[in-house]
């Protein structure tokens, strides 16, 4: 199972406070024979439209060395789960929530 982000609780902790339902946590993703997972799946009611919207959050923190490295493993990330999911045919959006941390 790969390394949770640092940041993946407090993301949790704040979708659910906003009223989203935690459905998966991690959500799995495959493509061909290769299974990935993204950080969380989640979902809720938009009571106005009676709908369910669900989305896949993925947290990436800006650690590394390299913001600019950092930078092109997140896109490239979004890039690849946006495309299996289109594959999937999941009726589920893509959300990246990135967060930059500050090196002393």
């Amino acid at each position: 199972m790969p390394a949770r982000d640092i940041y993946l609780n407090t993301v949790r902790s704040a979708l659910q406070k906003d009223g989203w339902t935690i459905t998966h946590d991690p959500f799995p993703l495959q493509i061909g024979k290769k299974r990935l997972s993204a950080g969380l799946g989640a979902e809720r009611l938009i009571s106005a439209e009676k709908e369910t919207q669900r989305i896949v959050v993925e947290v990436k923190s800006f650690v590394g060395q390299s913001d600019v490295k950092d930078l092109e493993q997140a896109l490239g990330q979004y890039v690849l789960y946006r495309q299996i999911l289109n594959e999937m045919q999941s009726d589920r959006s893509l959300y990246r929530e990135r967060h930059k941390t500050q090196r002393l």
